[in-house]
């Protein structure tokens, strides 16, 4: 096995084995990851959103810049789905690929920091991609907008972590589809993306509060509109942190399960 390898640089090797492979295959992933919420920014910001009056409901401001910072979010998580589930899946039962990592001097701690790594640079890269696409459209138009970037990251790492440990304990990946039914879909729907939580029946509130989907669409669209409070911005971070932890913790030791030999 040879010396083990520092954790910092065992997780940068993991970044350019993943960009080595995603320069050359970059473009199976613009629909999913580029594309399609562009369209969903026009049909449902421009024109559906035509049809949407600015007012309370939408803060005062036109629907498609009401919608704008929640769909930055809404993406960063749905592009969390993939990567943390199929993805880690095909590496840890298809192709192998974490197998041959751990015969060398990197441990299963390394590889899953490595993947977990990678995932936050691909939703950073993709939200800010956005993000540009959205100004460029005349759907953001407040500078502060760009924290929005880090904020959704950070939710979509909020449900990756959680999801890639939860992966390493699967034999078989029947159960991927049913996530994105039952938690993704709930989760874009009925956390305030698309209209105000005041709109649904009281009971559901909590269940909202409990997703990442909910505090990362709060801390973009605060950011976004300038109405973000120091208080519930350390509680919106501070839920969403505790949960990429858990994941991590959780992920340490599901790896170490699958991997070490």
């Amino acid at each position: 096995m040879g010396t083990q390898v520092a954790s910092w640089r065992a997780a940068l090797i993991a970044v350019e084995n993943h960009w080595t492979w995603y320069r050359r295959n970059w473009r199976a992933t613009v629909i999913s990851n580029f594309l399609q919420p562009v369209l969903f920014l026009l049909a449902m910001g421009v024109g559906f959103g035509s049809q949407v009056r600015a007012g309370e409901a939408t803060d005062g401001h036109p629907y498609v810049v009401f919608l704008a910072p929640a769909l930055l979010v809404i993406n960063a998580v749905q592009n969390a789905v993939f990567e943390s589930t199929w993805a880690v899946f095909s590496s840890f039962k298809w192709q192998r690929t974490y197998l041959a990592v751990v015969a060398t001097p990197v441990t299963a701690a390394q590889v899953l920091y490595g993947q977990l790594l990678w995932i936050a640079l691909r939703l950073a890269s993709g939200t800010a991609v956005f993000l540009v696409v959205a100004v460029a459209l005349g759907a953001v138009t407040s500078p502060s907008a760009v924290l929005a970037v880090p904020f959704a990251t950070l939710a979509g790492m909020a449900f990756s972590a959680p999801a890639v440990a939860f992966t390493a304990t699967r034999e078989k990946p029947d159960s991927f589809n049913a996530i994105f039914r039952f938690l993704v879909m709930p989760m874009t729907l009925f956390t305030g993306g698309f209209f105000p939580m005041s709109q649904l029946p009281g009971w559901l509130h909590p269940l909202a509060w409990l997703t990442p989907v909910w505090h990362g669409i709060e801390l973009a669209r605060g950011a976004t509109f300038g109405t973000l409070r120091p208080l519930p911005a350390l509680g919106h971070v501070a839920y969403l942190s505790a949960l990429v932890a858990l994941g991590v913790v959780l992920g340490r030791r599901y790896f170490h399960r699958r991997l070490a030999v």
